[in-house]
């Protein structure tokens, strides 16, 4: 199980940045980079339970969301968001955000 833990690890050290940016592209005579959220994770165990016997076991998995693009227009590098993708990653925050204000509010209240 460690040698496969070990292997894992070694084949996705080098995705981080491939995670968030995709290769360029041209489209129309246009340079394109996709711009993206993403995560992954893994994770794996064994035990053994007296009444149960043993057992071992493992999974992944990962999500990604697009929040855009760098588009290249005759030397002009600019972000055009995915408004979809933006509003899915920023709710989160602003919900978080919002209760921790919450919280110091009433807290400075007492």
């Amino acid at each position: 199980m460690a040698d496969f833990v070990l292997e894992l690890a070694d084949k996705v050290a080098g995705v981080g940045v491939r995670t968030s940016y995709a290769d360029k592209v041209q489209l129309g005579g246009v340079d394109v980079v996709p711009v993206a959220l993403g995560a992954y994770g893994f994770g794996g165990g064994s035990g053994s339970a007296p009444e149960q016997g043993e057992g071992s076991g493992g999974g992944g998995g990962g999500w990604s969301v697009p929040l855009g693009a760098y588009v290249s227009r005759g030397g002009d590098v600019r972000f055009e968001p995915n408004i979809l993708g933006v509003l899915i990653v920023a709710i989160p925050f602003i919900a978080v955000t919002g209760k921790a204000l919450r919280l110091i509010i009433r807290a400075l209240k007492k």
